[in-house]
């Protein structure tokens, strides 16, 4: 008979190290992915510097605090805010007006003087503005016209009220009506009633835009149906037009009228693209065209909606405004 051999614990202890059994190694490389997963989690939080490399926290930090909030003002709004993650001093320094001051326009006090609220919001904290101005857009000037920051970068961001606009006989109450709504955030907006000739502009001045900024162009409107005004009985009650016939949309610089030309359904049935797009604050909005804004010294940007053709009526549109603001953005709510 052959001798049976027992290990002893070390030696089976050499063995599972040496190769451990398939569920062992099963269980080691779950292991390996979590601490992975858990590792990318602590260095988005700001944990796994301090975790791993106290030494290098322990050299930044000794350097002078204006040379650590110039360091993160090179940077972003999300690296700031990540930053403070990092130390009660990162905090301190990357939530300081000194930071968030560059983040904001140069010119931001222009914009916010023209606001009614202005000594309110001179008086807060820049990184409270910061997030204030993307979160709630200001009326400025006559009231015509809205101010905002892009939350990733900063840049400036503009919404002209339906009063601010050029409309073809908006002034005739035959053919459009100007009433408040609770969630427009200006006093009126214009409802179409009924024409036979759309055109709708706004034109903007590109110095108050920001510059080296590629910037689109959106039609913030609704359909409104109401419960009459119908002139045939197989047309829908108080929409006439927008689901069956396109509307041109165009952006392009004051005395170059060449600019490329949308086409598009506002009101598309169900088996075409929904290029509107639902705002989330009861409006929807629909990009008409694009452009580059160097130095702001191009003069003046016209965004036109328009339909001339007269190959019928249009009714029901109600309009909130015309917004511009970076291409790379997009709108969300509150």
């Amino acid at each position: 008979m052959g001798r049976i051999h027992f290990r002893s614990k070390d030696e089976q202890r050499k063995k599972m190290e040496a190769e451990p059994p398939r569920e062992y190694r099963r269980e080691f490389e779950i292991r390996s992915v979590d601490q992975t997963e858990e590792r990318k989690i602590e260095q988005r939080e700001g944990k796994f510097c301090r975790k791993y490399f106290p030494e290098k926290i322990m050299e930044i930090t000794q350097l002078p605090e204006e040379c650590i909030s110039h360091i993160i003002s090179l940077t972003s709004p999300r690296d700031a805010c990540r930053s403070s993650l990092v130390s009660p001093l990162f905090r301190s320094v990357a939530d300081s007006d000194v930071v968030w001051e560059r983040f904001l326009p140069s010119d931001y006090r222009n914009a916010i003087s023209q606001s009614v609220v202005f000594p309110v919001l001179n008086a807060m904290p820049k990184k409270s503005l910061y997030f204030h101005l993307y979160h709630n857009p200001v009326i400025i000037g006559d009231g015509n016209m809205s101010f905002s920051l892009d939350k990733t970068s900063g840049k400036k961001c503009y919404m002209i009220g339906a009063r601010g606009l050029s409309i073809t006989w908006g002034d005739t109450p035959q053919y459009w009506q100007w009433s408040p709504l609770p969630e427009s955030r200006f006093p009126e907006v214009a409802k179409l009633k009924d024409v036979w000739w759309l055109h709708v502009v706004a034109n903007v001045d590109t110095r108050i835009l920001s510059p080296q900024t590629t910037y689109a162009a959106y039609l913030v409107s609704k359909l409104e149906r109401a419960q009459h005004g119908r002139r045939h009985w197989w047309e829908p009650p108080g929409v006439r037009g927008f689901d069956r016939r396109p509307v041109n949309l165009r952006v392009y610089f004051e005395g170059l009228e060449d600019g490329d030309v949308l086409s598009v359904v506002l009101d598309p049935p169900s088996d075409m693209p929904q290029l509107p797009q639902d705002r989330g604050d009861g409006w929807k909005e629909i990009e008409m065209g694009n452009f580059f804004n160097e130095n702001g010294e191009d003069g003046v940007v016209s965004c036109s909606l328009k339909e001339v053709s007269g190959k019928g009526p249009w009714s029901g549109l109600v309009v909130e405004g015309i917004e511009l603001r970076p291409k790379a953005s997009s709108y969300k709510h509150g």
